[in-house]
């Protein structure tokens, strides 16, 4: 299922999947028919669904994997699947924590999981999400986080667009700064769990910003991607 222009939905038929924990993820290997092989890590977007695993992929500039899986890949496609992957990044709903999710661009797919296991588990648990991304056209899961929003208790969800803003929007298109983070996140002194993923420079500009207005390193949890290994893309969305 298409997201954006650039990014895909897919959904895996993995046999024997032990199930996972939102914020987990998996690894994809793709193989040639001249035995040329490339894995790729992909964040699982959906919450556990016996053996049916979702991933929501972005396209990235001179990718191997990525183009595959956004614009090729079929139904019926076989691939190779590894996991699930991962047990400090992770959300349980037996937590009681408040939570903060901020999410840069495609970061939001396992935040997406997050907010998927509350759901699934009937938790009460207040959930807040800041996503920024560039422009309102590149909002991963649009549809349905504006139904979360109007129609799960206790999640809010705030948006920062960095290069384009919707029409009425009051806050002029701009980088996730100290005032708004401040101002759309939750208070240091409410101890939430804080998960932040996106690009490499967007999750240390915030986590920054974060212990800087109080919050215990300890609460803030982070994943990254960037140039430090597989496909990578420079844009930051921050």
């Amino acid at each position: 299922m298409a997201e954006t222009s650039v990014a895909r939905t897919l959904t895996l038929e993995v046999p024997g999947w032990p199930g996972h924990v939102a914020g987990q993820h998996l690894d994809v290997r793709l193989t040639a028919e001249d035995g040329y092989s490339v894995r790729r890590s992909y964040s699982i977007a959906s919450a556990v669904e016996g053996a049916r695993v979702q991933i929501t992929v972005e396209r990235v500039r001179n990718g191997e994997v990525s183009p595959y899986l956004v614009d090729i890949a079929e139904p019926g496609d076989a691939m190779e699947v590894r996991g699930p992957v991962g047990g400090y990044f992770t959300w349980q709903p037996t937590t009681p924590a408040p939570v903060l999710l901020i999410a840069g661009g495609s970061g939001i797919v396992p935040l997406m999981a997050m907010l998927r296991a509350r759901a699934a588990a009937h938790s009460a648990v207040p959930f807040r999400l800041l996503y920024s991304v560039r422009d309102p056209d590149q909002v991963i899961y649009r549809e349905e986080l504006v139904r979360r929003a109007r129609d799960d208790r206790g999640v809010d969800i705030g948006y920062v667009y960095t290069r384009r803003v919707p029409p009425g929007a009051t806050r002029p298109p701009g980088r996730l700064d100290g005032e708004t983070l401040a101002a759309l996140g939750l208070p240091p002194e409410f101890e939430p769990a804080v998960y932040v993923c996106g690009p490499t420079g967007f999750v240390e500009a915030v986590s920054t910003l974060l212990v800087e207005q109080g919050h215990r390193p300890a609460n803030v949890r982070t994943e990254r991607f960037g140039p430090t290994g597989g496909e990578t893309d420079d844009r930051d969305p921050r």
